[in-house]
């Protein structure tokens, strides 16, 4: 079979500043991660084994010097150093553990240095979506053609509504090509139609360089995740703002509140913090509810909520985007980074619904246990490890009575 991921690239950009922060911050620290569908699809017969030959294709990846370039001119922000690590990263299959149950359910692990295995989720995930479709004969389905069509109107209406918005496809995208026709799509679009909103860009690097546009990203779960397995969740997110400002100085500021739910944040969210941020990411509960929560947060700090951006990506589509503009408009700086609706939209094929989580950690490899750690967010569905841990936290935080 061919092999999915060609490019170095082909990922978010927040994981390789995550990646550059870990090596900064926390050189030897080791993790796990844990695959969760959530939909429990059954794969085909084979899936497995054919993944793994996927995730050794890998080892041939390398990053190429176009793409260092397009990084040094477009991330500025990213250190010098930092590609002297990439020019010399190279994946390794022993990182990762693929099985496939009896019924064909799918479990992936990966375990080994943050530093490296950090760059696997998002590679892997969007080779089990490309796989998946492939296997099924489903890519069959997939008119790239209607695909541009119906990417460019979805494009139209948001500028028109005034929306200021990127693709955040990569991980759940049915294929590279259709994450490919996207972006194409909305640049094209947005160099014709000069309505009061506009396509900033991808979080996926690779297309960014291809269209000349601007990769978007900071950081994921997964970096407040990590830092909670190993010093607690109550001042996680207090830390995980000390590790971003250290290492970035202030750019990159939109920050990921949602790990462990509003409330735990707020109390960690200093004036300091709240003024060296540029803004906050909304990426679960109601988001109506969140904006009022932060516009409240913000004058209770004496800083003018219309002088920070707000970036909603809360599963959404064209519709619930143009919603929020509305009611935003003129409370802060709204802007949108839609995923799955962008990049898996085929008509009679249903998107997946996959993710993986860091779920356990120890500081150094000298430790010889690991710490679990967990995700809550504010949506129940969106809870991630294993349920003790999940309780555990969830009492911690004060987030449920405790069981007698």
């Amino acid at each position: 079979m061919r092999q999915i991921i060609t490019h170095f690239t082909d990922d978010d950009l927040y994981k390789f500043t995550m990646c550059c922060a870990v090596i900064e911050n926390f050189p030897r620290t080791q993790v796990k991660y844990k695959f969760n569908d959530r939909d429990n699809t059954v794969y085909p017969k084979g899936f497995a084994e054919e993944l793994r030959n996927q995730i050794v294709m890998l080892e041939n990846v390398v990053i190429t010097d176009e793409e260092i370039a397009f990084m040094r001119k477009r991330c500025r922000y990213i250190p010098a150093w930092f590609y002297c690590f990439l020019k010399g990263f190279r994946y390794d299959c022993r990182w990762v553990k693929v099985s496939q149950d009896s019924e064909g359910h799918l479990d992936i692990e990966f375990e080994g240095c943050w530093s490296n295995t950090i760059l696997l989720e998002v590679k892997v995930l969007a080779i089990v979506s490309e796989l998946y479709y492939i296997m099924t004969g489903e890519s069959d389905k997939l008119d790239y053609g209607s695909y541009y069509h119906k990417s460019w109107h979805k494009a139209q209406a948001l500028m028109d509504a005034g929306c200021t918005f990127s693709d955040f496809g990569t991980r759940r995208r049915a294929s590279f090509e259709a994450q490919d026709t996207v972006v194409r799509a909305m640049k094209e679009c947005q160099d014709i139609d000069k309505g009061p909103g506009r396509f900033v860009g991808t979080s996926n690097v690779y297309l960014a360089m291809k269209y000349n546009l601007v990769p978007v990203g900071t950081m994921a779960h997964e970096l407040i995740c990590a830092i909670a397995g190993m010093y607690g969740p109550q001042m996680a997110n207090y830390l995980a703002m000390k590790t971003w400002a250290s290492t970035y100085r202030g750019a990159l500021g939109t920050y990921l509140y949602d790990t462990y739910g509003w409330r735990i944040f707020s109390l960690n969210f200093s004036e300091d913090y709240a003024n060296m941020f540029k803004g906050l990411r909304v990426d679960s509960g109601d988001n109506f509810k969140q904006l009022d929560l932060i516009i409240e947060k913000y004058r209770s700090l004496n800083i003018d909520p219309r002088t920070k951006q707000i970036v909603f990506s809360n599963g959404l589509n064209v519709d619930k985007a143009i919603e929020i503009q509305q009611y935003a408009a003129g409370k802060c700086l709204p802007s949108f980074g839609i995923g799955t609706h962008f990049t898996n939209d085929f008509e009679g094929v249903k998107p997946m619904n996959i993710v993986i989580k860091l779920v356990a950690v120890k500081i150094t490899e000298s430790w010889p246990f690991y710490l679990s750690t967990c995700k809550l967010s504010e949506d129940h569905g969106k809870y991630s490890g294993d349920i003790a841990t999940v309780n555990r936290f969830l009492e911690t935080l004060h987030l449920k009575e405790p069981e007698s």
